[in-house]
């Protein structure tokens, strides 16, 4: 039957994860964003480098008589307003750029942590749903061996049609389970391509590490990282605010040409003049408000997410744990039923044991085998998801 014929592989090339990882985040949206944040911080450092606190500005005046007097007295100014850095502000200005340069480059890695969190889950799926498809394949092909045997025995009279038609059934339902196990595959396979633009399988073997015996530094995760220059950030904006109590004064450059009227000549000068904006509550105090506000929020999301990260990795090494005592159960209990399922089919073939006795038997021992292969695929999820809890990328 055609339900026999195992399906061909889906991906005959395998890539590691890290690979896949560098192609997801080619596709993802985060990493444009995190992109056009290192430009914009980018920009705000050269500009920071300024020797003006804005770009200057031309200014140009020119009044005269004609709607009065009209003596042909007039009077033309051009000059330059520079803006002035305040005492401090330019080295504090300075301070941000560079904590926003830092906490771009981190919450980029951070993003990409959280890339790779997704990518783990949905290789491991993969993996899981592969390791079903290839055990139902063995169901199938067993069953079908099976009923040909059982349908041999009929004929020769040996056993009962009744025998022949359970076989049969059995069969067919194993041919059911594989192709509903395929078409899971299907979806995960496609999820995976969604995700990655890849059609090679993740090779999960090249990237599996064993569980680290000592905890990396806490201060070393990506996303701790991103959360404490963030807080470094709003540290550096409140000294801002404090260094930038008032506008910019702004030194203004340039030339005056004056003409007194019909018949005098015209003068010219130089014009230096100094703009010079008050500071007041009004205007500093709902700006420091929101840096402190900012700090304060900063600092209780870092305090949060340490937290957070520490029960993260405590739960996480309790999920490996587990997963292993299953794992080690599932591969004794499969071991067993699979033996048991082999002598009760040796009785079978010599007669003393009826068809629904083997029947069960190999259903028990195939539940096994299935059980076994999921608790393989949970066991490589959970230290997938400690390394993701540790913050450790493929």
């Amino acid at each position: 039957m055609a339900a026999t014929s195992p399906k061909p592989s889906l991906a005959a090339e395998r890539v590691p994860l890290r690979v896949a990882l560098d192609a997801a985040w080619q596709r993802a949206v985060v990493a444009r964003e995190a992109e056009g944040q290192l430009r914009r911080t980018d920009a705000e450092r050269l500009a920071s480098q300024s020797m003006w606190a804005a770009p200057p500005s031309l200014t140009l005046s020119h009044r005269d008589d004609r709607l009065q007097s009209n003596d042909g007295a007039r009077e033309t100014e051009l000059g330059v307003a520079l803006p002035l850095w305040l005492p401090g502000q330019r080295d504090a200005h300075q301070g941000v750029t560079a904590a926003a340069s830092a906490q771009a480059a981190s919450a980029e890695q951070a993003a990409r942590l959280q890339l790779a969190g997704e990518l783990r889950e949905q290789a491991w799926a993969w993996a899981s749903l592969a390791a079903e498809v290839a055990q139902a394949e063995g169901q199938v092909q067993s069953m079908q061996r099976l009923a040909d045997d059982v349908g041999r025995r009929v004929r020769a009279g040996e056993l009962a049609r009744a025998d022949a038609l359970a076989a049969q059934a059995e069969h067919l339902a194993a041919a059911a389970a594989l192709s509903d196990a395929r078409q899971r595959l299907d979806a995960a396979r496609a999820r995976w391509v969604q995700l990655t633009g890849l059609t090679a399988a993740p090779d999960l073997v090249a990237d599996a590490v064993p569980a680290p015996t000592a905890e990396p530094a806490l201060s070393s995760h990506p996303e701790l990282q991103s959360a404490t220059q963030a807080t470094e950030l709003a540290q550096r904006r409140v000294e801002l605010m404090r260094h930038s109590r008032r506008d910019a004064p702004e030194l203004t450059v340039g030339v005056r040409q004056d003409h007194a009227g019909s018949g005098a000549s015209s003068e010219g000068s130089v014009v230096v003049g100094l703009r010079l904006p008050f500071g007041g509550d009004a205007r500093n105090r709902p700006l420091e408000s929101a840096a402190l506000a900012e700090l304060d929020v900063a600092q209780t999301r870092l305090q949060r997410l340490r937290e957070r990260l520490e029960s993260d990795v405590a739960l996480a090494r309790e999920a490996v744990r587990a997963a292993e005592v299953q794992r080690e159960a599932g591969t004794t209990r499969a071991r067993l039923l699979r033996e048991r399922a082999d002598l009760i089919g040796t009785s079978f073939d010599v007669g003393e044991t009826p068809l629904p006795d083997l029947l069960r038997a190999l259903a028990a021992a195939a539940e096994a085998d299935a059980a076994l292969a999921r608790h393989t695929a949970a066991l490589g999820l959970a230290r997938a998801r400690l390394q993701q809890a540790l913050g450790l990328l493929p």
